[in-house]
């Protein structure tokens, strides 16, 4: 049953799928969600399996200048099998100058959705499971749901002295989580948010700041080490061996 399309009981869910950014850490001659992952770019990766989540209302936030490009990549990752029981409707509009100017784009797509969900390009090979386990968290009434990780480092906090780094405290890593996408929300509450912080001229790189802003309960579930970002050459190299046959 798709998830994308509302009946009378059922919460109409859409995604953004930010996707302006240059990706400069990456050094690809590209804009990052362009550049190649085995057969097929970033983006149409991460659509793959937005739609295999049963996901079919999607909005992607692509740079002005390689709009067409980015709507040949989607064409990639639309499913080819004829009994599939809905297409999916998806949109390419240009992205703001950040991130959160990209996501407003993409709510003001979305203006008849109850749930959105706000999902990195870059997190390519992120598992449907995972997406549908956010969904999941957010059709139960949740204002906000992210998937995190346990952090496995010591993670210590420093401060700067002496034109050094030092350390200021270490953290008790048992409670602390790496933050992943998608993340899902209810559509008003993120509105809500947005215009909250467009209003004190606040700029966040994570929607659910923007959530914890409103004082609304934000929901962690489990992650999922497969939805990596891709960030550095690094990052795709692993990604690449993940994808190889």
């Amino acid at each position: 049953m798709s998830l994308g399309r509302g009946h009378q009981d059922t919460p109409r869910v859409g995604v953004i799928v930010t996707a302006a950014g240059a990706g400069l850490r990456l050094g690809a001659d590209r804009p990052k969600a362009l550049v190649a992952l085995g057969a097929r770019p970033l983006l149409a990766h991460a659509l793959a399996g937005v739609f295999a989540a049963g996901l079919n209302r999607v909005v992607v936030t692509a740079p002005t200048t390689h709009l067409p490009e980015f709507r040949a990549a989607c064409q990639l990752a639309l499913p080819r099998d004829a009994g599939r029981e809905t297409v999916p409707d998806l949109t390419v509009v240009p992205g703001g100058t950040t991130r959160q100017a990209s996501v407003a784009q993409g709510l003001a797509a979305l203006d008849d959705a109850d749930i959105v969900l706000v999902h990195d390009a870059a997190r390519a090979l992120t598992p449907p499971d995972m997406i549908i386990r956010v969904v999941a968290g957010a059709q139960s009434g949740a204002a906000a749901v992210i998937p995190g990780l346990a952090v496995a480092d010591t993670i210590k906090a420093v401060r700067r002295e002496d034109e050094r780094d030092v350390v200021a405290a270490t953290l008790q890593r048992s409670s602390l989580r790496a933050i992943q996408t998608p993340q899902a929300f209810s559509a008003a509450a993120l509105r809500d948010a947005h215009a909250l912080a467009a209003r004190r001229g606040d700029v966040a790189t994570d929607d659910a700041g923007l959530i914890e802003e409103l004082g609304l309960p934000v929901v962690v579930v489990p992650g999922d080490p497969r939805a990596l970002k891709i960030t550095t050459p690094f990052d795709l190299e692993v990604a690449e061996a993940m994808v190889r046959p």
